[in-house]
């Protein structure tokens, strides 16, 4: 009987790493596959061949007295007045970024109005 918990341990321990590396354990905070976006990219088209309308993921605000401003945009960090891609980042608001392409702007809206009136935050 001792030989055969020990054959049972042996065959456990070889056994054990590759069950191991078969599951892979994923990041819980990671946005579902459908929802992710990909990294802004010169030249990534959307829909017909139309290029992709870049998607505003974060702001942050610094306190008083500097009030640094920093905006993600497709994974890009940037700042107020920097650049992203082939536009200048004009203004970084509470809720929305504007950017310049000469004299074309954009604005950028972290959580849209929904058809209801409230916002994507669950507060009207």
């Amino acid at each position: 009987m001792d030989s055969t918990v020990k054959r049972l341990f042996g065959v456990l321990g070889l056994a054990l790493p590759l069950l191991a590396s078969a599951q892979q354990l994923q990041d819980p905070t990671r946005a579902p596959a459908g929802l992710a976006s990909e990294p802004a990219q010169a030249g990534i088209m959307g829909e017909e061949g139309v290029p992709a309308a870049p998607r505003l993921q974060s702001i942050l605000i610094g306190a008083a007295p500097n009030n640094r401003r920093l905006a993600v945009i497709d994974g890009v960090t940037v700042t107020q007045g920097g650049k992203f891609a082939d536009a200048l980042v004009e203004r970084i608001n509470d809720n929305s970024v504007v950017l310049r392409r000469g004299k074309l702007r954009e604005t950028l809206i972290l959580f849209p109005q929904t058809p209801g009136g409230l916002q994507a935050s669950g507060k009207k």
